[in-house]
């Protein structure tokens, strides 16, 4: 009697199924335009940067606990940019090796080494970012807050901050909608302050400004924060990373504004989250934007500087004080003002003209926020290119032994299953085209690049993949000898197999997860085409290997137990005489 129709495999739909999946996937590949792999450092060269640390005050080395936290900083803001098998390494008391595959990888050279020191300063003034005039004053600080060279007249004005942001950006609160123009009036009346007036008796010396209640600035200070020209070489070296400093001149990043800072109100480390948003049209959004959120302490400490800055504004709208500067590694990112009241939400945003604050440059930000600032001042001491020539030796040695071994499955699957033996050796080549097109849409979409510790979890994947065909043609065999029909063999010797297979599978691909969590470097990149490979083979085994054994029980040459098919019931030494199942004609 024939088994009812529900019970009758369909070897047709899984078959379909997977040649969909199939198609799909290398559809994709061709439609993305990429068709090759691509490769990490060893096999196609890339970018070596050695940064040392500086030393701290007094010339004291760095401790082996911050060169770890430095390391692994770095190493998280090499991944947050999608870069797969870069190599972060420590090489004695204070050099860390970065190399980075590829080329074009610029953006990333220039991240990995930068402190990342992000600090929120209240502004006391504001000016234009060249200097006032080239001869160096002798500055004194009068009880009023001006501070006046010798032998000069005083100006009729002082300098003071404009009312309007910095061009960069500004940061809003969620609960902050847009920031207040000031009057004509009041930008007019900063825009002559900006600059002193020229007393009458030409001088050799200008005046340092002081606004009123800066009289405990340094002169030091307040000469550099005149003299600074931000179209130079000071846009750069103006500023610091000092976060005990309490007085500080910083320049814009455009060069185009210089400030002179007041005390650390907020901290980067304040800041638990920062992510990169894309325009909002509708909300009046047109950059990208950074948003941050801040945790406990930092959400306090920003709605005090904020309520201070809004209580200069109140007292005086064209007060610099309402400004409160970003400040990241000693450069003004943004010196938004505060008109709409204190931020108390704890969160803010970072944004700018869209000319500048690009897609690109908003997750290099938000990145380097998320990831915190170094513990330590590094200086790029040597960046060289590496090349792949010794890698591609290796490779070539790689794929030889896998080829070999290769060779000697398919010998052993053909001499011993022999027609039997064709079906693991199909399952192999789709499995090797699944691979292969995961492999290169992995690196188009999360940048995964294929090292030689990754072809070796290839490789070692053969053994993976056949030894689940050898537990399926062991079971199924096992049921031939028990005297049952190929086509009730084919279903009851996969139930048994099924299962094995399975934890079989599960317990490679734990191990590689487990390869993958606690491993760094090149390591990585075996236990994930390792577990990549394990899940292939478990979605091999069930859609083309068990579903392509079922179809080919319905033909004579199997049905039957021809002596090549690997299924003969007398070779096999069955018990009972085997009844021959129904079959179809061969195709």
């Amino acid at each position: 009697m024939a088994p009812p129709r529900s019970t009758i495999p369909k070897p047709g739909r899984a078959l379909l199924a997977l040649l969909a999946v199939m198609a799909a996937l290398t559809g994709l590949m061709f439609l993305n335009g990429q068709t090759t792999p691509k490769l990490a450092l060893d096999l196609q060269g890339g970018t070596s940067v050695t940064l040392t640390a500086k030393a701290g005050k007094g010339g004291k080395a760095p401790t082996s606990d911050q060169m770890n936290q430095a390391v692994s900083i770095i190493r998280n803001r090499v991944n947050g940019m999608g870069v797969s098998e870069a190599e972060v390494a420590k090489q004695g008391s204070n050099i860390i090796l970065v190399q980075v595959p590829g080329k074009g990888q610029a953006a990333v050279v220039a991240q990995v080494g930068t402190t990342a020191k992000l600090q929120f300063r209240q502004v006391f003034a504001e000016s234009a970012g060249t200097p006032a005039a080239t001869s160096s004053p002798t500055p004194s600080v009068t009880p009023s807050g001006t501070a006046t060279p010798k032998g000069t007249a005083t100006p009729s004005a002082k300098v003071t901050g404009s009312a309007s942001p910095s061009p960069k950006g500004r940061v809003l609160s969620q609960a902050l909608a847009a920031t207040a123009t000031p009057s004509p009036a009041a930008s007019s009346a900063a825009k002559a302050s900006a600059t002193p007036s020229a007393s009458a008796t030409p001088s050799p010396s200008a005046t340092v400004p002081a606004p009123t209640g800066l009289a405990s600035v340094p002169k030091a200070v307040l000469l550099q924060y005149e003299t600074a020209n931000c179209t130079g070489k000071d846009r750069k070296l103006l500023g610091s990373n000092d976060e005990t400093q309490q007085w500080v001149a910083s320049c814009d990043q455009n060069g185009q504004s210089k400030y002179l800072l007041g005390p650390v109100r907020v901290k980067g480390e304040q800041i638990s989250s920062a992510s990169a948003m894309p325009p909002n049209p509708t909300a009046g959004q047109a950059s990208w934007q950074v948003n941050m959120t801040f945790k406990s302490l930092g959400t306090q400490q920003f709605l005090d500087a904020t309520t201070d800055a809004y209580n200069a504004y109140k007292k005086d709208p064209t007060s610099p004080q309402q400004q409160v500067a970003i400040v990241l590694d000693g450069q003004t990112v943004s010196a938004p003002t505060i008109t709409n009241g204190p931020i108390a939400g704890g969160t803010a945003q970072i944004y700018g003209p869209p000319s500048s604050f690009t897609q690109d440059y908003a997750t290099q930000l938000a990145n380097v926020l998320n990831y915190g600032a170094l513990p330590l001042d590094f200086e790029k001491s040597a960046i060289e290119q590496v090349s792949p020539t010794l890698g591609q030796d290796q490779l070539n040695a790689g794929l030889t032994a896998g080829g070999i071994g290769l060779v000697l499955v398919v010998l052993y699957c053909l001499l011993y299953y022999r027609a039997l033996g064709m079906v693991a050796i199909s399952s192999l080549a789709v499995a090797a085209g699944i691979t292969y097109v995961s492999v290169v849409l992995l690196g188009q979409f999360i940048n995964f690049r294929l090292s030689l510790e990754g072809i070796a979890g290839l490789i070692v994947a053969i053994g993976i993949t056949a030894d689940s065909f050898v537990v399926y043609f062991e079971r199924l065999r096992d049921e031939v000898r028990e005297g049952r029909s190929l086509r009730s063999a084919v279903e009851r010797g996969w139930e048994r197999a099924r299962r094995t297979i399975i934890v079989a599978d599960a317990v490679s691909f734990l191990a590689a997860l487990v390869l993958y969590l606690v491993s760094i470097g090149s390591v990585k990149g075996f236990a994930f085409t390792l577990g990549l490979t394990t899940l292939i083979d478990v979605a091999v085994v069930f859609l083309f290997t068990k579903p392509t054994i079922s179809w080919l029980a319905r033909f004579r040459f199997f049905g039957q137990g021809h002596p090549m098919s690997g299924l003969d019931p007398r070779r096999l030494g069955a018990k009972t005489k085997v009844t021959v199942s129904p079959v179809t004609k061969e195709a």
